[in-house]
């Protein structure tokens, strides 16, 4: 397996102290206002999260030697290298917190804005692929990753902006497109900390750094390689079982199929290059709708804009149906979704294995409208930018011809810079249409902030999978 443990790494100062079996601090300038020396740090853990865009380190837990007052911390009581700190409280334990609590753990939350906060980074941004994306490169640096490019039974793709086509990658092209940065945070106490019991432990310019890593949601899966006897092809893989699975009982499963950036890197690649994954794992998701989440991790490109995928695309539709035999999967409950390639992917396989899934959310893609007659059996979920040209008029082409079949094909426009209660509005608004195809097209110029070098198509993406009630509506279908 490969190590999944891989955070952004902050410009450690001179004489960094590894956390590991206490840190020590150098002796209090006034030992009558705070106290001495002391193993008073245990350790220190970096807390990431996975936003639209990607992975972000977003907090570092800092464990002490007994309980912490948190009415004593405040947001200047830390310095954290390149990073602005807005909210520190202590825990009981390592974990993030509304409100905090007398514990050992001081949380130390991070701004997940911060240019050094991004733990995926994309070699692209904008341009056209084939879903409307190829690649420039980012300007932040990537350095070695997890990526395990001599893989050969791992498969992704890269393109420009998740995207594969003209200019970019072709089918078989295992160039990895993104990046899983080693990530590691430094810090020092600038201001006095307090514990439970009224000892002082006074500030210290002796620098920590993070020894230990918890990733929220990303850790609950786990990784796995499948070998499809049918097509000889191998398949790492993501896998989330439910929390207290009870074979007893009949679960649904999502397939997520990552972009072309998510090249041959390291199997938990689709886990940290944003939410299409993750989201579904949830605690909140997983409370409303329990369910398995499967995420293969491509070692190369599967399909591009010939439409004539390699043997990955049948060997991932064989992992669906061997994951669905292994557990108590009901196999009337398979959903497909997926962006860029992935999206590509999720449609051509509703056209070749039209029984499969239940009902998919296609987040920018496309296929040729001439084999899309099949699609208009199926419950699909379409979300596309209109500024996203090549996946724009593919599935204006592909909704035609849905509706020339006699299908019902919701439309709305959104705006991608709603906020969460007037997307929730939207969608209710969209499934009032009634409609086994609901078709939501972005604003042209309202999926990308100005200045983020993002792509529309990419875009589209970051703020898809964001909707809880598209996955809600997913999760009501049954074939």
């Amino acid at each position: 397996m490969v190590e999944r443990r891989t955070f952004i790494a902050g410009a450690a100062a001179a004489g960094t102290l590894a956390a590991v079996g206490g840190a020590v601090y150098s002796a209090a300038a006034d030992p009558d206002e705070a106290s001495p020396k002391t193993d008073r740090v245990l350790n220190a853990t970096a807390i990431t999260q996975v936003f639209g865009d990607g992975q972000k380190l977003v907090a570092v837990a800092v464990e002490y030697d007994r309980a912490i007052d948190t009415a004593s911390l405040s947001t200047s009581t830390f310095d954290v290298t390149d990073r602005k700190v807005t909210k520190v409280y202590a825990n009981t334990r390592a974990a993030l917190a509304e409100k905090g609590r007398d514990g050992r753990y001081v949380i130390v939350e991070l701004s997940p804005d911060d240019t050094a906060a991004a733990l995926w980074v994309t070699q692209q941004g904008s341009g056209t692929g084939p879903s409307g994306s190829a690649g420039v490169s980012s300007s932040k640096s990537s350095t070695s990753s997890a990526s395990s490019a001599s893989s050969p039974s791992a498969s992704a793709s890269s393109s420009g902006g998740g995207g594969v086509g003209e200019g970019g990658p072709k089918v078989g092209d295992s160039t990895p497109g993104g990046t899983i940065v080693a990530a590691k945070a430094t810090l020092t106490q600038k201001g006095t900390v307090t514990t439970a019991d009224g000892t002082r432990y006074a500030a210290d310019s002796t620098t920590l750094t993070t020894s230990k890593v918890i990733n929220l949601i990303v850790d609950d899966f786990k990784q796995f390689s499948y070998h499809d006897p049918a097509t000889g092809q191998t398949l790492k893989y993501n896998l989330f079982v439910p929390k207290g699975y009870d074979p007893g009982k009949s679960y649904p499963l999502v397939l997520f199929m990552h972009d072309a950036s998510v090249v041959n890197v390291a199997t938990e690649g689709p886990l940290v290059q944003g939410l299409g994954a993750v989201c579904w794992a949830s605690t909140t998701d997983q409370a409303r709708h329990e369910s398995f989440v499967l995420a293969p991790e491509y070692g190369s490109v599967v399909v591009d804009d010939t439409y004539k995928p390699s043997p990955l695309f049948d060997a991932t539709a064989n992992l669906v149906k061997a994951v669905t035999k292994k557990y108590s999967i009901d196999s009337k409950r398979l959903y497909a979704t997926g962006q860029s390639m992935g999206a590509m992917m999720t449609v051509g396989l509703n056209i070749k294995y039209p029984d499969l899934f239940a009902a998919s959310f296609v987040v920018a893609g496309q296929w040729p409208s001439g084999q899309a007659k099949p699609l208009a059996e199926k419950k699909l979920w379409i979300v596309v930018s209109q500024d996203d040209d090549k996946s724009y008029s593919g599935e204006n082409a592909i909704t035609k011809v849905i509706k020339a079949e006699g299908t019902k094909v919701g439309t709305a426009v959104w705006d991608g810079q709603s906020t969460s209660a007037q997307f929730a509005a939207d969608v209710r608004s969209l499934e009032k249409q009634k409609a086994p195809v609901n078709y939501a097209s972005f604003q042209a110029g309202t999926t990308v902030k100005s200045g983020s070098g993002t792509s529309a198509h990419m875009g589209t993406w970051h703020i898809a999978y964001t909707i809880p009630g598209i996955r809600d509506w997913i999760m009501r279908q049954s074939g």
